[in-house]
């Protein structure tokens, strides 16, 4: 065992890539603190996800019953839902150290071993954008998942060896907003996987009223209820409109925040009642004028309003899927009779055709 500690302390210390690493987790890390300071830190304090928030109660009272470390936890839905939070909940819960990267950051081996040698039994390591793992990456990560322990090849050339390493038992909590390009093997070998949902308007008014609360910024339960109204069913759009309706508030004088005022701050904002933001028009209205509603593909979607494809498919088009503007044939994405109405447009005769 000494021996093995000593061959991997002299591969680990050749691994440039480790202070690169820890450097980019760090900003990263820096550049959340302020949409941290609002997260709950335990179960108790989560707002929403009632389904999800009973199973992973029953998960982690039975880890801790059998002093056991939590299997491995995939959490997946559109951005803004609560993923990384969850991930917070879960080590605070457990009383266990967390340790965050994300996927891309993770580009060789021993920039995962660099995470892996830290953790101490128990402790949850959160890997967001886990579909974007290297191949050779997420192999690596398999025997680390399952059986605790990586190999790793020591020296080169000729006298080049793979070294057994041996990992405490951790839990590996993988968040992604693209579940479908997860291959089957990693998937797998995660024994609890939950997907978030949109949230209800009734719970995103409770996360606005305890994010003023925090803010210290007094608002009624009808201008709460107004900013969720528009969030598009997610808590991090909520937090981002209460901060801006916030300062429409302060300039103006105003000692609470009324629906009013809601309503008048949105509106310059371009956020129309249903959360849709000038990029969702342009989109719906693109549809409209150049393709008669569709079938369109998603990659002429994205050319015609200048955005990235995965931009398209994972911020923009999953609420509009979910409220019903827009549906997928296999032909491509069409617009529905929904769409048309809450832009006032006439609905094309053969749009139920398509």
């Amino acid at each position: 065992m000494d021996e093995q500690q000593t061959q991997f302390n002299s591969w680990f210390e050749g691994q440039n890539e480790t202070d690169d690493l820890l450097r980019d987790a760090a900003a990263n890390q820096q550049e959340q603190a302020d949409e941290r300071s609002l997260r709950p830190r335990y179960l108790r304090e989560y707002i929403g996800q009632p389904a999800l928030k009973e199973e992973l109660a029953v998960y982690l009272q039975a880890a801790q019953m059998r002093s056991e470390a939590l299997d491995h936890v995939l959490l997946f839905g559109p951005p803004g839902l609560g993923k990384t939070t969850l991930a917070m909940i879960i080590a605070n819960e457990l009383g266990v150290h967390l340790k965050t990267a994300s996927g891309p950051a993770i580009e060789k081996g021993g920039d995962l071993v660099a995470l892996l040698n830290g953790l101490e039994p128990g402790d949850v390591l959160f890997i967001d954008e886990i579909h974007r793992l290297p191949t050779n990456v997420e192999e690596m990560l398999y025997s680390a998942m399952e059986d605790y322990f990586v190999d790793i090849m020591v020296g080169q050339g000729p006298t080049a060896r793979a070294v057994h390493f041996p990992l405490p038992p951790f839990t590996l909590v993988g968040a992604t907003t693209r579940p479908g390009m997860l291959s089957k093997p990693l998937r797998d070998r995660f024994g609890i996987m939950n997907a978030l949902a949109y949230y209800r308007t009734a719970d995103l008014a409770e996360i606005v009223q305890r994010t003023a609360d925090i803010f210290e910024a007094p608002i009624t339960t009808e201008g709460a209820l107004a900013v969720a109204s528009r969030s598009r069913g997610t808590p991090r759009v909520a937090n981002r409109l209460l901060k801006r309706v916030r300062d429409f508030a302060q300039v103006a004088g105003q000692e609470s925040i009324e629906p009013e005022l809601v309503n008048q701050a949105l509106d310059k904002l371009r956020v129309d009642q249903r959360g849709l933001d000038d990029t969702d028009h342009k989109l719906l209205t693109a549809m409209m004028d150049f393709y008669q509603g569709g079938p369109v593909g998603l990659a002429t979607i994205a050319a015609n309003i200048g955005e990235e494809t995965d931009t398209v498919a994972a911020l923009i088009e999953p609420y509009l899927l979910q409220i019903g503007f827009l549906k997928r044939t296999p032909r491509g994405r069409v617009l529905t009779a929904a769409a048309y109405a809450h832009l006032g447009r006439p609905v094309p005769e053969d749009l139920e055709k398509k």
